[in-house]
């Protein structure tokens, strides 16, 4: 007797991708779990997946067989916005992409993925999450040393000397009548609405721009991207 055929189950993915890159199963394996590798237009991210003759299994550009790299994330903070509900907000669908290329976002990129740079809920701005024990390191144990950049909008008058009393935490300047550029190391939450309160000024809005040598460019309210592996806090 014939044995079934298994042409309507298709094959693992693995297998397929080892055929496709000429390259062993274990190497496939890594290429799946790097993002490398689309069925149908989609990343896919299980070796286990099975895949029929007629789906499109293509390896992208920059494809390499190896593990994963814990990542590090940069996200934009919308206003509002409470800490715990931000871990949900990153998804494909909120990527920022350079020019349309980029790593492409990994469900696996979730797992353990931890926020290093917290803020105020009524703030925005930029947030950092991170897998990577160095970066949770320079963020958190070694926060003191960071600088950080925000711009406050203010309401009221400031009181004599109050730019010189500012400045004895960090560095003040006015961009506008309304708003204040704030920079300094070891800016702690809720500090910069005290101490414009202080000098008689209320922060309206607050928002942090960048974290050591990072900032946050042009990334829209809600938008995330990879840190790159140029870059560094």
């Amino acid at each position: 007797m014939t044995a079934p055929s298994n042409t309507d189950d298709g094959i693992r993915l693995a297998k397929r991708v080892a055929d496709v890159a000429g390259c062993s199963r274990a190497d496939a394996e890594r290429y799946i779990a790097g993002g490398w590798v689309s069925v149908d237009g989609v990343v896919a991210e299980d070796p286990a997946t099975r895949v029929t003759a007629g789906q499109q299994v293509l390896m992208l550009p920059g494809a390499t067989p190896v593990e994963p790299e814990p990542v590090t994330i940069l996200l934009h903070k919308p206003a509002g916005v409470e800490q715990d509900a931000l871990l949900a907000t990153i998804g494909a669908d909120t990527q920022v992409l350079d020019n349309g290329f980029g790593k492409p976002f990994l469900r696996r990129h979730l797992f353990k993925l931890a926020l290093a740079t917290p803020l105020e809920t009524t703030a925005s701005g930029l947030v950092v999450f991170s897998q990577d024990w160095r970066v949770m390191r320079k963020l958190v144990e070694d926060a003191p040393r960071n600088e950080y950049e925000y711009v406050a909008e203010v309401d009221g008058k400031i009181a004599e000397g109050g730019l010189d009393k500012l400045g004895r935490m960090f560095r003040a300047s006015w961009q506008s009548e309304a708003r204040l550029r704030i920079a300094g190391k070891n800016i702690q939450r809720g500090q910069i609405e005290r101490l414009c309160g202080d000098v008689g000024l209320k922060v309206t809005a607050l928002r942090r721009l960048r974290i050591g040598r990072i900032s946050m460019g042009s990334l829209p309210p809600g938008g995330w991207r990879y840190l790159r592996d140029v870059e560094r806090f």
